[in-house]
């Protein structure tokens, strides 16, 4: 692929148009709660939707010299690429950023090539007489209540007004708070399902914030573990991404997304919300403190915390990472609040390692339920 990621600079009109996103999320009802925002405002929203793709699919999307995921953006406006190929790993990830209108157009267009493609490339060996095509969207954990809404409401709401079949995977994926939803249905059906579902990570931006992503790659050392948003957002070593050769942001669905330099971040949240976070505190060495909040499942924290804090203790002796862990659960679900400060390479460290704790305590507890 051609065009790399770059941050946007800072200019006067960019300056204005923060101002205004931020009187419309500042902008409260007579009830004193924040006014529903028009189409219009949802459209202009920006946020990025990640999808996990096939080989076979990111071929089809990319194009025959990049022509077609060119085509897209010129099409759309949207800023789109899809993850480079890892050795022995069948995922790739396609990353979306723009308006809500914007990505639900573009995701439309890459389900229509999809369904184009399916024969000449293979994908799922036949293609379905109703013409519809599945998209693997990436949803952060703690933004799927608002998806499937109270009692599933929301989510069949969703699916009766586009007319697509709607699955949310009940597990997230390894070493990383990011769970699938599929989107099965036709172009015309995802691009109106992905707009409402859009609205919903627009509305429910703050809880994605230390969302850690999924990255598909042979994981073996932390250095390696991939990307964390919310208050670091950063991507280690030369880069993964078809965006470009350079190390480039990652992130969430939801909008928070953050620069890992010095240039201005493409999203104006991030502005608003590392005020919220106040000045940046730095270690010994100059390094930047930074902070993300992670939600652990109410029944996977004793893992976490192990034998009179023996675990956690590790956990934090070994990353060089302070983590705080909430008394009481945050909300309904049960899920408590992790904290994590500490300089970008501690807080991977920190993350690799409850992941993996979490992931081990998974297998641990899949093996005791197999009969013998």
């Amino acid at each position: 692929m051609s065009a790399p990621q770059d941050s946007i600079p800072g200019n006067g009109s960019d300056i204005l148009d923060q101002m205004d996103q931020l009187r419309m999320e500042d902008r409260l009802g007579p009830d004193g709660e924040p006014a529903p925002k028009t189409d219009e405002e949802y459209a202009q929203a920006q946020l990025t939707l990640r999808a996990i793709v096939s080989s076979k699919e990111a071929g089809v999307i990319i194009g025959k010299g990049g022509k077609n995921v060119a085509d897209l953006r010129d099409e759309t406006g949207v800023k789109a690429g899809v993850s480079k190929v890892v050795q022995g790993v069948h995922d790739r990830v396609l990353t979306i950023t723009g308006g809500c209108d914007a990505i639900s157009r573009a995701y439309a267009i890459v389900a229509r090539a999809l369904l184009e493609g399916a024969p000449a490339m293979g994908m799922g060996g036949v293609v379905q007489s109703n013409g519809t095509h599945p998209i693997k969207l990436l949803i952060s954990h703690n933004q799927m209540g608002t998806i499937i809404g109270r009692q599933g409401l929301k989510i069949k709401h969703i699916q009766d007004a586009s007319g697509v079949r709607m699955v949310a995977q009940k597990e997230m994926l390894p070493q990383s708070t990011e769970r699938i939803v599929e989107v099965q249905g036709t172009p015309e059906g995802i691009q109106r399902a992905i707009w409402e579902i859009c609205k919903c990570l627009v509305d429910d931006w703050q809880r994605g914030t230390g969302t850690v992503l999924y990255n598909p790659v042979v994981r073996t050392q932390p250095s390696s573990s991939g990307s964390v948003s919310g208050g670091v957002g950063y991507s280690q070593g030369s880069g993964r991404s078809d965006y470009g050769g350079s190390p480039r942001v990652m992130r969430t669905g939801n909008g928070a997304d953050f620069s890992n330099g010095s240039s201005r971040p493409y999203n104006r949240r991030s502005d608003s919300d590392a005020a919220l976070r106040g000045p940046p505190t730095h270690d010994e060495n100059g390094e930047e403190i930074q902070t993300q909040n992670i939600s652990i499942p109410a029944d996977m924290v004793g893992c976490i915390i192990g034998r009179a804090g023996s675990k956690i203790s590790e956990i934090r002796k070994t990353s060089g990472a302070r983590i705080s862990i909430a008394k009481a659960p945050h909300d309904e679900t049960g899920e408590r609040m992790f904290t994590i400060m500490g300089t970008a390479k501690a807080n991977e460290s920190a993350l690799f390692l409850l992941y993996e704790n979490l992931e081990a305590e998974k297998m641990r507890r899949s093996q005791l339920q197999e009969p013998e």
